[in-house]
This record gives structure tokens, C-alpha cells and sequence, in this order.
């Protein structure tokens, strides 16, 4: 394969570390951007990071960046890897600019971003779905409240599971005021395991799976520690969703492994996961890129961010009497941060936690809603939920 070019978005995440590790490490030429100062990916010695506007709030000075470097460095291919990939498609689509973005179109990945419309859409491709209401206002809501003890209740726009409702009294329901800009939805609680994908399709044909299963999470979203895992069941619902769809680009869903084997969808996420470092032959995963092979996921045991596990997960298991669980799985997990020959990352990982800190406090919002704030994209109201 020939020498290429890659845009990695997204350098606050190590998923983005990851993908420039793979690229990088095959001998391909990696950017890496963002708008932190000093983000987890910038430490890798396999990319160089560039700094730019935030696509949320500057959204015409962000395509003018981003349009240059794909210039000046003659970028092959744009792998978005967190919710910037609305905004880079919007100006692809929308605004006309040449990004080569590896990603269906804009109206598509909005459609899965949406939790009512991605249900909407898995029915509609013969899926097994859950059932699934829209709420756009008080009336809606009243029409389900006295289910909600058998519900699940979030935010259409939203990621991390942030204000999620499992399973409330119904007075609880109080607390949340749906409206046409800022929707929710009710959805049937399935009892079962959740089991989350990572996947890469070209035109419909799935070219990359990782299956894998949270063993901690940042609060009740984003795992931060989890184990790769096989099952037919869901390989069957990612190909009837990639060819159905004709998806190109990264996907990523949250499923439900139900006692009688069937798996239904609870979200979308059409960008990269942690299912993305169970991958390290970095010249079998460019190969899959480009369309030329598939690429099969390497990596058997459990892994984790031990950072993240200890600042978001400690504190949990203490509340919940599960100290022994949290040790254990701090014990049996790899640190998914190493890397053969390119340790900085985790001395990074420290800096990028106080930046987003800084950031909380400055804007008193949550940790956890600090490490999108500016980059995030909330439907078409654009407005933060």
C-alpha cells in the first residue's frame, strides 16, 4: 500500500492516540487536531497535532483550518473519531468545502445521532427494536408517565448517557420539559447485557467489527474499562445495519443481549469507540481504510484507562460496596495507553485532565461534560442540553 496522508480529528480521545498509533506505526503519514491546548494525542511521537477553532462556536474559522491542512498536507483521508464528525460533514455537505471525510452524509449521521430516528430506521431495515416514544413536549410525556417505572428516559441529543432516567417513579419525570428543540425519548427498559460495537464499512459492506462488553464506565455512559468479546448475534445486526444503510465510515452502537439470544439496539454513535483498540496491526487496519481487505481485531484481553477508571470509577464502586470488583478489574485490565516506543501518553493524559477541569470549574459544568463542550453537536437547535 502506497504512503498516505491521514486527518485525525478528534486528539482529545484516546481513540484518536490510537488511530494515529495504527497509522502512524505502518509508516503513513498522520495529523492529528483539536482544540485543546495540549490533548492525550498530542504526545504521540507517530503524528503532529495542529491546533484549531472549535467546530461548535466557530464553525466557519474551524472549515477554514481544516481546509488548509488537508491543502498543505495533501491529506488522503479525514477519520473523525468524536462528534466533530457532524461538523466536518455539515461543511462538506452543506458548505461545499473538499473534505475528504470518511463518513456518510450529513442527513445520515444525523438521523443515527438521533435516538428516536436510529430506532426509527433499524425497524424500518427489519430489526428487532425496542420500543421507542418521542417526546416533544409535556403532553407526550404525561401520555407515558404512568410506564415509567418500565422506561428509559434521555435526551435525543446526547452522548455518555447524561441525564438518563432508568426506570423512575413517575414523579420523577417532573425534573425533565421536553419541547420541539430539545426532544426526548421514552424507551422500553430491556432487562439483559449490554454489549457495545465498533465497526468500519465501505459502501455497505462491513470491513471491521470489535464486539466488547463495559466493565466500568464513566458514570452510567462511556466505558472506561471493558473486555472484547464474540458474538454472532450481533455481527448479524451490524451487517444487516451497514448493507442496509450502504454506510461508509465509522459506526459504533450500544446494544442489549436479551435471555433468549436476540440483540436490539438502544444508540448510535457514527464515529469511533473504544472497540478501536482491540486493533494493532497498524498495516492490516490502513489496508481496511483504503477498501483493499478486511481486518480482524487482535487483542483478546481486557483493557482500560487505569486514569479514568480511578477518577471515574473509584468512587462508585466505594458508594455501591463493590471495592473488591474494582480492584480486581484494575488488576486484570491492560493499560490501553501503552504503546511500544512511545510512552508519553500517559504523562499527557494528566495535563489533558486539568485542561478539561479548568474548564468545568470555568464553565460549571460537569467533568465528564467538559471533554465534548466544544466540539459536541446537539441537533439542529445546535443548543447544549
Amino acid at each position: 500500500m502506497e504512503r498516505q496522508t491521514f486527518l485525525v480529528t478528534g486528539a482529545r480521545a484516546p481513540v484518536a492516540l490510537h488511530m494515529a498509533r495504527l497509522l502512524g506505526s505502518a509508516g503513513h503519514r498522520v495529523v492529528l487536531t483539536d482544540t485543546m491546548r495540549r490533548p492525550i494525542g498530542a504526545a504521540t511521537r507517530f503524528a503532529r497535532y495542529e491546533r484549531t477553532p472549535s467546530p461548535c462556536f466557530d464553525p466557519d474559522a474551524y472549515g477554514q483550518a481544516i481546509s488548509r491542512i488537508v491543502a498543505r498536507e495533501g491529506v488522503d483521508l479525514i477519520l473523525p473519531t468524536c462528534e466533530e464528525v457532524f461538523h466536518l460533514a455539515r461543511l462538506r455537505d452543506e458548505a461545499g468545502l473538499e473534505l475528504p471525510v470518511f463518513a456518510p452524509g450529513f442527513d445520515r449521521l444525523a438521523q443515527v445521532h438521533s435516538k428516536h430516528a436510529f430506532i426509527e430506521l433499524c425497524a424500518g431495515l427489519g430489526l428487532d427494536v425496542p420500543e421507542t416514544h418521542l417526546l416533544r413536549g409535556l403532553a407526550d410525556l404525561d401520555r407515558i408517565r404512568d410506564r415509567a417505572g418500565d422506561m428509559v428516559f434521555k435526551p435525543v441529543w446526547s452522548r455518555f448517557a447524561e441525564h438518563v432516567l432508568i426506570r423512575p417513579d413517575p414523579r420523577g419525570l417532573d425534573a425533565i420539559t421536553p419541547s420541539p428543540t430539545r426532544p426526548w425519548v421514552a424507551q422500553d427498559y430491556l432487562p439483559g447485557t449490554e454489549l457495545c460495537a465498533y465497526a468500519v464499512a465501505h459502501e455497505g459492506r462491513l470491513s471491521a467489527l470489535a464486539t466488547y462488553r463495559a466493565l466500568a464506565r464513566a458514570g452510567t455512559g462511556a466505558a472506561v474499562a471493558f473486555a472484547p468479546v464474540e458474538d454472532a448475534a450481533v455481527t448479524a445486526f451490524v451487517e444487516r445495519f451497514v448493507t442496509g444503510t450502504g454506510w461508509s465510515g465509522q459506526v459504533s452502537f450500544d446494544l442489549m443481549r436479551l435471555a433468549d439470544g436476540r440483540v436490539l439496539p438502544l444508540e448510535c454513535n457514527p464515529r469511533a469507540t473504544s472497540g478501536l483498540h482491540v486493533f494493532r496491526d497498524g498495516a492490516s487496519f490502513a489496508r481496511m481504510l483504503a477498501g483493499q481487505a478486511t481486518c480482524d481485531p487482535d487483542v483478546t484481553r481486557p483493557q482500560a484507562v487505569h486514569l479514568a477508571l480511578w477518577v471515574y470509577g473509584l468512587a462508585p464502586a466505594l458508594a455501591k460496596g463493590r471495592l473488591k470488583d474494582f480492584l480486581r478489574i484494575r488488576q486484570e485490565t491492560d493499560e490501553l495507553l501503552d504503546w511500544p516506543d512511545d510512552p508519553g501518553a500517559k504523562s499527557a493524559q494528566l495535563v489533558a485532565l486539568v485542561e478539561f477541569a479548568r474548564l468545568a470549574l470555568r464553565r460549571r459544568i460537569s467533568l465528564l461534560a467538559a471533554t465534548t463542550y466544544d466540539i459536541e453537536w446537539n441537533g439542529p437547535d445546535q443548543s447544549s442540553i
